[in-house]
């Protein structure tokens, strides 16, 4: 939800979809079942502490398909534990961000990673 306010805070003209656990955002990303017909996302915000299927399972997921490995993948989790961290860069995360915990810095890091990878990255279509 905090990652929601500070979108709507920051007026983030991209569409932002959320899903409440790892099983959800598989098939989201997979376009499988209620999500067939979604459009394909550019970008994965991904909390490594999903329920039902974990952000790690999800990014090993993400990077092993090749339909979806080229999405950018910003992990954005509480974690700043050093075995999170590296795990994630073994899995192909694009990015690694500790939530920070005041809101204003938060909405800050939505912003740097929105004009980051909408703005000055190239992505593949």
């Amino acid at each position: 939800m905090l990652t929601v306010k500070a979108f709507e805070h920051n007026k983030v003209n991209n569409t932002l979809h959320v899903v409440n656990d790892g099983e959800q955002a598989m098939a989201f990303l997979r376009r499988e079942g209620e999500y067939a017909g979604v459009p394909r996302p550019d970008l994965v915000l991904l909390d490594l502490n999903l329920p039902r299927k974990d952000g790690r399972e999800v990014l090993q997921e993400i990077k092993e398909d090749e339909e979806l490995r080229r999405i950018p993948v910003v992990v954005l989790t509480t974690s700043e534990a050093d075995e999170d961290i590296l795990r994630s860069y073994n899995l192909h995360a694009n990015a690694y961000v500790t939530k920070p915990v005041d809101f204003d810095q938060f909405i800050s890091v939505v912003r740097q990673i929105d004009d980051f990878f909408v703005t000055v990255v190239r992505l593949p279509r």
